[in-house]
């Protein structure tokens, strides 16, 4: 072997990616994507990681749209468009405002990514096995001063974050494992971007990187995620919409459960009768399923799931609060249907934990909660480890889905995309492709590099207001 240099990427790099075994090395083949970049980049192309293009980061900003007349499916959603760049010029993107407000992330990013090489932050930007987030903590500490959180201002030389963005703990001495923390946006975001520019710099998708290329989906099962709609009344129409569409599912998210007319009932037992003319009007065989987010209490969520499983519906999501774990696991326990548990929890530490107790049958994740896409693809193999099917959370912009497929298509666990319906609603202008299922009820996989779904470089500039560097 020719003598060379030791330097910190090469030794990350070869350590990562052979042990040493009697003097034989295990194959590269068997390190996953998710967890060494580098190898798998220059495994999709052929060549040595090495031989990878300049992936330094050069510069990062922030394209701010104008939102005007455009649905938002999260509340928190900014316009703001989030943009990567390396010195070669390859560009990654996401938005912030998915879950939390991300203020600040160009400060964030500019000290923590400009002049760092992607191959080298990768495998180490979301790199945390997490800690629990029991009574709210989320752990680690985050770059830039920010606004002032409960009133309280930044600690000495520690930015403070807005709430749930991965704020330090003020002086508890807690820190997470690998340093990172979960959920941080500003980091999430970032984890997002760089896959992005990743693929685009080999030309490939970016769920054939994480899977070693190795993956054989070509399209996944689309269900339509319903608006929490106004009426009872309203549900029939909508799922019979979704059938025209060919959706091969129909997931109720309930609103008030009030009828259009009559006096005030309770509203879990509106949802039921949702739940029985929503079977009703699409037969015995169709794929149904119900979440309450959270709504109910312990007898509540008994009721409506034993109906649900006398009615055959495939799944029950989040019928309780996430942290009302001993209700969680008798439900597990007491109705046949599969309990998806996993929106609001956001630390592996907890997913731990939650399987452990049997407090939930199907893991469901949110990228931004997790640590992107690194962060997903742990949580997800995390699942697979016991046996779980993992769903990744669709529900944003296109960007949202975009992510969220990219991780369904390498996980080896996950079987369905969920698409808010009505679909226009996840549409943005600054990219042409409209999610929408096919004739048979299935999302093609992208074949685009990347995140899989070009910007139109012209719609974008029509809608930019200003860019920040």
């Amino acid at each position: 072997m020719p003598n060379r240099k030791v330097s910190r990427r090469n030794f990350l790099r070869d350590s990562a990616v052979a042990v040493a075994t009697g003097g034989a090395a295990v194959a590269a083949s068997a390190v996953p994507g998710w967890a060494n970049p580098a190898l798998a980049a220059a495994q999709a192309v052929g060549v040595k990681p090495s031989d990878l293009p300049n992936l330094t980061i050069k510069e990062v900003k922030v394209y701010n749209t104008d939102m005007t007349g455009i649905h938002k499916l999260n509340g928190g959603e900014t316009g703001e468009i989030l943009s990567v760049v390396t010195e070669d010029g390859v560009e990654g993107n996401y938005t912030t405002g998915n879950r939390g407000r991300t203020e600040n992330w160009l400060a964030w990013a500019k000290p923590v990514l400009v002049g760092k090489s992607v191959l080298d932050l990768l495998p180490t930007l979301t790199s945390t096995s997490g800690m629990k987030s029991t009574a709210g903590f989320d752990g680690g500490t985050v770059g830039p001063p920010g606004p002032r959180v409960g009133g309280m201002p930044p600690a000495p030389g520690l930015g403070m974050a807005p709430a749930n963005s991965g704020a330090n703990l003020m002086g508890s001495g807690l820190t997470t494992r690998g340093g990172g923390s979960w959920p941080n946006f500003y980091t999430a975001a970032a984890d997002v971007c760089l896959w992005d520019i990743l693929g685009k710099a080999v030309n490939r998708p970016i769920y054939k990187l994480l899977s070693g290329g190795t993956t054989t989906k070509t399209k996944l099962m689309a269900y339509a995620s319903s608006q929490h709609l106004p009426t009872v009344e309203d549900y029939v129409p909508d799922v019979l919409r979704a059938v025209q569409q060919n959706y091969k599912g129909y997931k109720i998210h309930p609103g008030g459960g009030q009828h259009k007319d009559g006096p005030p009932i309770p509203s879990y037992i509106g949802h039921m009768e949702e739940i029985r003319n929503v079977r009703k009007a699409v037969g015995d065989e169709y794929v149904l399923a119900h979440d309450p987010v959270q709504r109910y209490n312990r007898f509540e969520a008994m009721q409506v799931g034993r109906l649900l499983d006398e009615l055959d519906y495939l799944w029950f999501e989040d019928p309780v609060r996430s942290t009302d774990t001993e209700s969680l696991i008798e439900l597990v326990r007491e109705l046949d249907l599969a309990i998806h548990v996993g929106e609001f929890l956001t630390s592996i530490a907890d997913f731990a934990e939650y399987i452990k107790r049997d407090a939930l049958s199907v893991v469901r994740l949110i990228a931004d909660n997790v640590g992107g896409i690194s962060g997903s693809m742990r949580v997800g193999l995390l699942a697979d480890a016991f046996g779980l099917e993992s769903t990744p959370h669709n529900w944003g912009n296109m960007f949202d889905l975009a992510v969220h497929f990219q991780v369904e298509l390498a996980l080896p666990n996950a079987y369905w995309f969920e698409m808010p319906f009505p679909a226009e609603y996840a549409d943005r202008p600054y990219t042409t492709y409209k999610f929408r299922p096919d004739a048979d009820g299935y999302i093609p996989a992208p074949t685009e590099p990347g995140l899989g779904y070009p910007l139109d470089r012209d719609a974008l500039d029509k809608m930019t207001l200003r860019i920040d560097r």
